[in-house]
């Protein structure tokens, strides 16, 4: 055999021992195709912010694309999510004035739990943070609302990525 012919095989053979392509799904997640998201829990005192978050759950996975989203009743498992915490924490202070707070940094954590429909296991579980911030303006509270689901956004992102590649 020529050594180039040689040297094509073994780096056609060799070459792709690092790298795969195709699934990259925890192995617990093995065989999940579907997903079911029903409404999420929420421990926090926000009012009305549950469908908000299942809401962006849902685009999240359906923008990584790993999960496809049906029914509970015909979903591989089901994905149960929790809004346990809403923090705000004072990122910068107005100048001239250490006493008041010019911005803020809020961080959502969201608990989740992946359950196996049809035996009732449950697969995975954790929890996954969400963090964005916002300046102050007249009205705080509004503020607060608005910077609500881009904090939720985050915290999918980080669940889809969990969900979908292991980390």
């Amino acid at each position: 055999m020529k050594p180039a012919a040689l040297l094509a095989l073994a780096a056609f053979v060799l070459g792709g021992c690092a790298y795969h392509l195709g699934d990259a799904r925890p192995s617990m997640m093995n065989g999940i195709t579907t997903l079911a998201v029903p409404i999420s829990k929420n421990k926090t005192l926000e009012p009305n912010v549950e469908g908000v978050l299942s809401d962006t759950i849902v685009k999240a996975l359906q923008t990584d694309g790993t999960y496809r989203i049906n029914y509970t009743d015909r979903a591989d498992a089901i994905l149960y999510t929790t809004l346990a915490r809403i923090d705000r924490w004072p990122a910068r202070s107005v100048r001239g004035n250490v006493l008041a707070t010019s911005e803020y940094e809020f961080i959502v954590t969201v608990d989740y739990e992946v359950i196996d429909r049809p035996t009732g296991k449950r697969l995975m579980q954790g929890a996954v943070n969400g963090k964005t911030s916002f300046f102050v303006s007249a009205d705080m509270q509004t503020d607060e609302i608005q910077a609500l689901p881009l904090a939720f956004t985050d915290a999918a992102t980080a669940l889809a990525s969990r969900l979908s590649e292991g980390f």
